[in-house]
């Protein structure tokens, strides 16, 4: 999905946090057009903030202060397990924003609790979003108007494409499924390679032959409206090579045991949530 509605320019935003997730999106605002002034961050390592100033020429702050009452939106983008000490100096200055988290676990009523503003919208990237490839999941809380949304697409448009969900248990599963998932993506390259290498190609010839196979298919199977177990049936000729290799998978019970990892990431992210997001 392409957000429809652009970044108003006298947009105000403030991270909290400016580890990857929040430089990759910084980099994307700044690429459509964000002036750098308007972008603040607080992040406590130095290496971190230092870091935001060469890439971005953003100036970044160790702790919370009276200018971030000036953010119309305000991105938490901490690790769950330190939202709560984070939030504290933070929640006097950010009642009036609207509050977009890339946190996993940490729910909505939480984030509206800790910030003083009901007008929440959960989303979890994935790390593709670093090089503007990234699939999103956006939850908006019941308080979030049609502007709010609107705000929060353009935002996360930056990074890639999005999709909304409609209840926020939903975000387990894009947890599960797209925020795990390059992960799963890197262990088959990984596997892909590795094999390859042993049938005589050298690693970077058979890198190049995992990495490009999957670009290819990725954008065959995006493009084409067919489902996917057509496509793959297309590729697979009864006696043939892939007949031969997807004989191996479905013995090994290779979509099995894929579909109990995702499920595994699922209770993981619920378990998160319970943990943290309370």
């Amino acid at each position: 999905m392409t957000a429809s509605a652009s970044l108003p320019a006298d947009t105000r935003i403030a991270f909290i946090g400016g580890g990857n997730m929040a430089s990759a999106i910084i980099g994307g605002l700044i690429r459509r057009g964000l002036p750098a002034a308007q972008i603040q961050v607080v992040e406590p390592f130095e290496a971190s903030r230092a870091s935001l100033a060469q890439q971005h020429g953003v100036h970044a702050q160790p702790a919370a202060s009276d200018a971030l009452a000036s953010a119309d939106l305000l991105v938490w983008a901490v690790k769950p397990q330190t939202f709560r000490d984070a939030a504290a100096p933070v929640a006097p200055y950010v009642g009036g924003a609207l509050q977009l988290s890339v946190m996993a676990g940490i729910r909505a009523d939480a984030i509206a609790a800790a910030s003083g503003s009901a007008r929440v919208v959960r989303c979890m990237p994935n790390t593709p979003a670093l090089v503007g490839q990234g699939m999103t999941g956006l939850f908006a809380a019941p308080a979030t108007t049609a502007a709010d949304r609107a705000l929060a697409e353009a935002v996360i448009a930056t990074t890639g494409d999005f999709l909304w969900v409609e209840r926020e248990k939903q975000l387990d599963a894009v947890t599960a499924v797209s925020g795990s998932g390059p992960a799963y993506v890197f262990y088959f390259l990984e596997a892909m390679q590795q094999a390859g290498a042993r049938l005589g190609l050298s690693d970077e010839q058979a890198r190049r032959l995992a990495i490009g196979t999957f670009l290819g298919g990725s954008a065959l199977a995006k493009d084409s409206p067919e489902a996917l177990s057509t496509l793959r049936e297309r590729v697979t000729s009864k006696g043939g090579t892939t007949y031969a290799a997807l004989t191996v998978l479905q013995d090994e019970g290779v979509a099995a045991s894929l579909g109990r990892a995702i499920e595994a990431a699922d209770r993981r992210a619920a378990e998160l949530g319970d943990e943290f997001g309370r």
